[in-house]
Protein backbone atom coordinates (compact mmCIF):
# COMPACT_ATOMS: atom_id res chain seq x y z
CA UNK A 1 0.00 0.00 0.00
CA UNK A 2 1.65 3.05 -1.38
CA UNK A 3 0.67 5.99 0.55
CA UNK A 4 0.47 10.06 -1.60
CA UNK A 5 1.83 12.67 0.71
CA UNK A 6 0.22 16.02 -1.37
CA UNK A 7 -3.28 16.11 -1.15
CA UNK A 8 -3.67 17.56 -4.66
CA UNK A 9 -1.68 14.19 -6.16
CA UNK A 10 -4.29 11.95 -4.08
CA UNK A 11 -7.27 13.91 -5.05
CA UNK A 12 -6.09 13.84 -8.67
CA UNK A 13 -5.28 10.31 -8.47
CA UNK A 14 -8.51 9.14 -7.08
CA UNK A 15 -10.16 11.41 -9.38
CA UNK A 16 -8.73 9.42 -12.14
CA UNK A 17 -9.04 6.10 -10.73
CA UNK A 18 -12.85 6.38 -10.46
CA UNK A 19 -13.44 7.84 -14.36
CA UNK A 20 -11.70 5.04 -15.31
CA UNK A 21 -13.73 2.14 -13.82
CA UNK A 22 -16.43 3.38 -11.28
CA UNK A 23 -18.46 0.33 -11.30
CA UNK A 24 -15.20 -1.34 -9.16
CA UNK A 25 -13.81 1.88 -7.66
CA UNK A 26 -14.50 2.19 -3.57
CA UNK A 27 -13.61 4.38 -1.13
CA UNK A 28 -13.11 4.58 2.44
CA UNK A 29 -12.41 6.66 4.89
CA UNK A 30 -10.64 5.76 8.51
CA UNK A 31 -10.32 7.76 11.74
CA UNK A 32 -7.19 5.92 13.96
CA UNK A 33 -7.91 7.86 17.06
CA UNK A 34 -5.10 6.05 18.96
CA UNK A 35 -3.14 7.77 16.16
CA UNK A 36 -4.47 11.02 15.33
CA UNK A 37 -4.51 9.92 12.22
CA UNK A 38 -7.42 10.02 8.96
CA UNK A 39 -6.62 7.43 6.56
CA UNK A 40 -8.37 7.76 3.16
CA UNK A 41 -8.41 5.32 0.59
CA UNK A 42 -9.58 5.29 -2.88
CA UNK A 43 -9.09 1.66 -4.65
CA UNK A 44 -10.28 -0.47 -7.65
CA UNK A 45 -7.81 -3.63 -6.80
CA UNK A 46 -5.20 -0.39 -6.83
CA UNK A 47 -4.99 1.61 -3.90
CA UNK A 48 -4.30 5.13 -3.60
CA UNK A 49 -4.38 6.53 -0.09
CA UNK A 50 -3.22 9.36 2.19
CA UNK A 51 -2.52 10.10 5.75
CA UNK A 52 -3.09 12.36 7.55
CA UNK A 53 -3.34 14.03 11.16
CA UNK A 54 -4.20 17.80 10.20
CA UNK A 55 -7.87 18.19 10.85
CA UNK A 56 -7.60 20.67 7.39
CA UNK A 57 -7.41 17.99 5.29
CA UNK A 58 -10.21 16.27 7.01
CA UNK A 59 -12.06 19.19 5.47
CA UNK A 60 -10.92 18.47 2.14
CA UNK A 61 -11.78 14.49 2.83
CA UNK A 62 -15.05 15.80 2.53
CA UNK A 63 -14.79 17.27 -0.88
CA UNK A 64 -13.40 14.33 -2.45
CA UNK A 65 -16.38 12.17 -0.73
CA UNK A 66 -18.49 14.36 -2.47
CA UNK A 67 -17.14 14.69 -5.98
CA UNK A 68 -17.15 11.04 -5.99
CA UNK A 69 -20.32 10.33 -5.17
CA UNK A 70 -21.29 13.70 -7.29
CA UNK A 71 -19.50 11.58 -10.35
CA UNK A 72 -21.13 8.18 -9.75
CA UNK A 73 -24.15 10.22 -9.78
CA UNK A 74 -24.04 11.96 -13.20
CA UNK A 75 -22.43 8.47 -14.58
CA UNK A 76 -25.72 6.43 -13.53
CA UNK A 77 -27.67 9.05 -15.01
CA UNK A 78 -26.09 8.35 -18.40
CA UNK A 79 -27.55 5.14 -18.72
Amino acid sequence: MVYIAAWDEFAERSVQLFRADPHSSRYVMKYRHCDGKLVLKVTDNREVCFESSSTLDANKSLWIAFLLVLQDLFFIEAY
